[in-house]
């Protein structure tokens, strides 16, 4: 019997430390460890910490209203009505506009409750209608920021095509095209022909891209030659005109053509054959093809001094501009102003027609100075006005750090 009960204790013993080793090195027996759940991310917007609210987010429906959108959260009509007359001063309800975002922020009660509403407009901020205690609204403009910009490059096809390769907004093409317009054909512009602007950009947020604010200088190279322009503001005057490197303005006084599109089809002559009559004789004007109804400018600002219509000439419109210049616009299919009518440089005078004699729609520009015809486009024509000596060092000392800027730009695409 001892010797049985032995045997018994110390079957039992070795089991205990069996299962005790087997715990500890056994996997199946290992310690089983829970990784706590990733904490929630922070989500922030319109001033608002989206975590704490349940957050749905909306697009304004054709035909939806302020008072559809409440009423799909539970609002009688007679809170609507409260609501409507709470925010009027501050919300104008009557803009709101299919296709546009708007978000609810909403409690996290039992029972969730409509807190905010937050409509955005457009991109230059949000407006914001709190339901809570006492209900009203207010609007939210996001920050505005500016950024210069510099680049160049060379023309290779449009000029609005290569400005868009080097970033800018392909627009500013239309806009330094009236700029420099006295000064560079920009339907002339060779391929690898060099230029450089440098812009003030428009940014919402420091981040979202509004558009160019301001042209602060370009450079074009131009028949061989450098050109700079850059925009300033004289006392005298409420808008900014573009001005050269050294001050001198780049408006003439005329225009390079009565026309924005066109096709110098016969210049000026002492002894062109005339094809209709058919005979060699003096042509004292030089001919710009367009197509029918083509709008014609005045040149210059002047005076219309006489409108009518010749057997030769068609209708034809004649401006005096100064004590020493005139100019005459011919073969008109329509005359669109008046004589004794003061008219401003670049106004549309009339349109491109083929009365008289002309063997197709064509306006004939003529020439004045002095009282002699002459050829329009060897002419040095005067600028509208000079910088006055008190003005000249203050723009000088304005377009240095663009023109520096403009410069170090080309250097850098082109080494020279």
């Amino acid at each position: 019997m001892k010797w049985n009960w032995l045997i018994l204790s110390l079957t039992f013993f070795g089991i205990l430390i069996s299962c005790n080793k087997k715990t500890e090195e056994d996997p199946e027996f290992a310690e089983v460890v829970h990784k706590k759940e990733a904490e929630e991310k922070p989500e922030f917007a319109y001033g608002f910490s989206l975590n704490d609210y349940h957050v749905e987010r909306d697009t304004i429906e054709r035909g939806d209203n302020l008072s559809l959108i409440l009423a799909r959260h539970n609002y009688d009509a007679t809170e609507i009505h409260d609501i409507v007359s709470k925010i009027k001063g501050s919300f104008d309800i009557r803009k709101i506009k299919a296709g546009k975002a708007f978000t609810i922020l909403k409690s996290k009660d039992a029972i969730p409750r409509l807190e905010y509403l937050i409509y955005e407009p457009d991109a230059m901020g949000f407006q914001v209608i709190d339901f809570r205690d006492s209900i009203h609204a207010y609007t939210v403009d996001y920050p505005i920021s500016y950024k210069v910009k510099t680049i160049a490059g060379e023309i290779d096809g449009s000029l609005s095509a290569s400005i868009q390769r080097e970033g800018l907004d392909p627009g500013l093409a239309t806009a330094l095209s009236k700029k420099f317009a006295w000064n560079v054909d920009f339907f002339k512009f060779k391929r690898g022909d060099k230029f450089a602007v440098s812009v003030r950009e428009k940014y919402i947020n420091d981040s979202i891209y509004v558009g160019t604010e301001e042209i602060l200088g370009a450079y074009f190279d131009y028949n061989g030659k450098d050109v700079y322009g850059f925009p300033y503001t004289r006392e005298s005057e409420k808008d900014p005109q573009f001005f050269d490197e050294s001050g001198k303005q780049m408006k003439t006084m005329f225009l390079k053509s009565p026309l924005k599109y066109f096709t110098i089809t016969s210049k000026f002559s002492k002894n062109r054959f005339h094809p209709v009559q058919k005979r060699f004789k003096a042509h004292n004007g030089t001919d710009y093809a367009a197509p029918q109804g083509t709008p014609i400018m005045t040149t210059a600002s002047g005076k219309v001094i006489e409108t009518g219509y010749t057997s030769g000439n068609g209708n034809y419109v004649k401006i005096k501009h100064d004590g020493t210049y005139t100019t005459q616009y011919l073969h008109m299919s329509k005359i669109l102003v008046r004589r004794g009518q003061s008219v401003q440089q670049g106004q549309i005078i009339g349109k491109v027609g083929s009365t008289g004699l002309a063997t197709g729609p064509h306006v004939c520009y003529r020439f004045w100075k002095n009282g002699v015809q002459v050829d329009p486009l060897k002419q040095k024509l005067p600028t509208s006005a000079i910088m006055d000596r008190g003005d000249l060092p203050k723009y000088m000392a304005q377009i240095k750090p663009i023109k520096q800027s403009i410069d170090e730009k080309l250097e850098e695409k082109f080494g020279n």
